[in-house]
């Protein structure tokens, strides 16, 4: 095990035993509307579980606006026994889902109205420490978009979400379940490389923490880094990089005890494509960024900036931890 000593730099604390930060995971959401896409984050939600030994919440929502379009519209006689239909439809995927959580103590969810409303009743009454969900990403109107269930879980949710975007490959890619096979998820989930990117907002040692115990957890590398996208001081400010790579180490904890020495690296460009090249070129398993409230950026507007595009092209899965 390799020490990370002291350097002189004032560093973020970390506590094992007291910190809030990712660790230990016991209750994990699993948002579906049924599509491939949610079915490609299912392996991820259950892997999850079965390494922590975390109970698994298995969530579908349906809202009227779905119905109407599923049906093409219909009057309101009709809309009791619609709404029945769609319950026990809904009811009976969620159940068949069910035979891949062999093993995995669980609980299934189906409820009628607004998603994230339903979805936060559901993430505070069972404390909920991490939301798995899949999203899709196409380009449109020069705008990236995630999906409107995506976009409001990271918008709003209050814990860590692991969003599983639609070019995931090579070795971060977990097979998806195929019919009734039970035998698909992986006993234990495994991470080698981990990207943590930081914007260096108020909270990112909150972040970081959990990037650190990630890395240790799974004995992975770490890379942290920062993306300077306004570069034109350095020329006149040399000791700026130094000044970046300072607040960087600062970001490992002086006690933190880790298989190998984080990698820090400072980057000049498009934060999106940098964060990206830097996460293929180490061949990532996760990428960590950091996230603010929808509070703190108004309704109209994602976590983060960079996290849309960064989830819709990312080869591996996109852990975005509130700052």
């Amino acid at each position: 095990m390799a020490m990370i000593e002291a350097d002189g730099v004032q560093r973020a604390s970390l506590d094992f035993e007291s910190s809030s930060s990712l660790m230990p995971v016991r209750n994990v959401l699993f948002a579906t509307d049924f599509s491939a896409t949610s079915a490609s984050a299912l392996p991820y939600a259950t892997a999850v579980c079965r390494r922590f030994g975390a109970t698994l919440h298995a969530a579908h929502v349906f809202s009227d606006a779905s119905l109407l379009m599923m049906t093409g519209g219909v009057d309101y006689v009709s809309m009791g026994t619609i709404y029945e239909d769609a319950q026990n439809e809904a009811q009976e995927k969620l159940e068949q889902l069910s035979a891949a959580f062999e093993g995995i103590p669980h609980r299934n969810y189906v409820r009628h109205g607004q998603v994230w409303k339903n979805l936060a009743g559901i993430i505070e009454d069972n404390a909920v420490d991490l939301i798995v969900v899949g999203t899709h990403g196409r380009t449109g109107l020069g705008k990236l978009l995630l999906g409107s269930v995506a976009e409001n879980i990271l918008r709003h949710a209050p814990c860590p979400v692991l969003t599983v975007g639609p070019k995931v490959s090579g070795r971060a890619k977990l097979p998806a379940f195929a019919g009734q096979e039970r035998d698909l998820a992986p006993v234990e989930l495994e991470l080698q490389q981990i990207v943590f990117a930081t914007n260096f907002a108020k909270g990112s040692e909150r972040v970081a923490n959990a990037a650190v115990r990630l890395a240790d957890e799974f004995q992975a590398c770490l890379t942290l880094m920062h993306v300077v996208e306004d570069y034109t001081r350095f020329g006149s400010q040399s000791d700026l990089m130094e000044e970046y790579m300072k607040k960087l180490r600062a970001m490992i904890p002086q006690d933190a005890v880790l298989q190998h020495l984080p990698e820090l690296l400072l980057e000049f460009g498009s934060s999106p494509d940098r964060i990206l090249k830097t996460a293929s070129e180490r061949e990532a398993d996760l990428i960590i960024l950091g996230a603010r409230s929808a509070e703190a950026v108004g309704s109209t507007h994602l976590p983060w900036s960079v996290a849309p595009h960064v989830i819709a092209h990312a080869h591996c899965p996109v852990l975005t931890v509130r700052q």
